[in-house]
């Protein structure tokens, strides 16, 4: 086990597939107590079955709904009495035109992938400054250092994600919390069913052709994890080899 790791308590949401999933398997692995939130509580329950024991705190979440996410981090707090990692990991990506009007969707990413990381910061800040200690990591992607044509709106999302993250490096560096933000590229998720236009998804799909596992992902947040106090992993970028953009 990661001595670094090993008996930290962390909140992830998004958990129940994807990152969140393979975040939650390399931690757990590590020694980590976990505290799992998403939508889907029959995927958080078989997760937490798999990895076993009281150290796997499950409950259903959306991160729309900022008491949600509070409560979440409430449930940390009554089981574990600290929170010492805060991944915000939750995210959709409906790729489309602008000219095609989906405006649905542009609310749904709004909601989800930019609130429902400043809902999951605020729900843990208090608490890491109480403590004089914490570290916040939040997802972003490669779409958050390049726009794309047909994925405008989810770049605005991520790029607001990276700016949100930088901001908070500035202002918590007083409390001795960390922060990361990850930007992957084309990782092996459900990311892409999210998207309904056809001919917008058969484009993604070469992308993704390439997709590397989405434990390259968790083997990025370790390393950020495992530094010592003092030094702070700011951001990563990480894609698949053959990837363009």
């Amino acid at each position: 086990m990661s001595k670094a790791i090993e008996g930290k308590v962390v909140v992830i949401t998004g958990a129940s597939s994807g990152l969140g999933e393979a975040a939650a398997r390399a931690l757990a692995a590590r020694g980590a107590k976990l505290v799992l939130g998403a939508r889907r509580l029959d995927r958080l329950e078989a997760l937490a079955a798999e990895l076993g024991g009281s150290e796997v705190l499950v409950q259903a979440t959306d991160v729309t709904d900022a008491a949600q996410v509070q409560a979440l981090a409430d449930a940390a707090l009554a089981r574990f009495g600290r929170i010492d990692v805060m991944l915000n990991n939750a995210g959709l990506m409906p790729h489309s035109p602008l000219e095609r009007l989906k405006i649905a969707d542009w609310d749904r990413m709004i909601d989800v992938n930019i609130k429902g990381v400043l809902y999951g910061i605020a729900a843990v800040l208090p608490a890491m400054q109480a403590q004089r200690s914490g570290h916040i990591v939040n997802v972003a992607s490669v779409a958050g250092l390049k726009v794309r044509a047909g994925a405008t709106v989810y770049a605005a999302t991520k790029h607001a994600v990276r700016a949100l993250s930088e901001g908070l490096r500035l202002e918590v560096k007083p409390y001795n919390i960390r922060t990361t933000v990850i930007s992957p590229g084309a990782l092996d998720t459900e990311l892409i069913e999210h998207i309904t236009e056809p001919d917008v998804l058969e484009g993604v799909r070469k992308t993704y052709a390439n997709a590397v596992p989405a434990d390259t992902f968790a083997r990025a947040l370790i390393y950020a994890l495992e530094q010592p106090p003092e030094v702070d992993v700011n951001e990563i970028v990480l894609r698949p080899t053959i990837q363009e953009f």
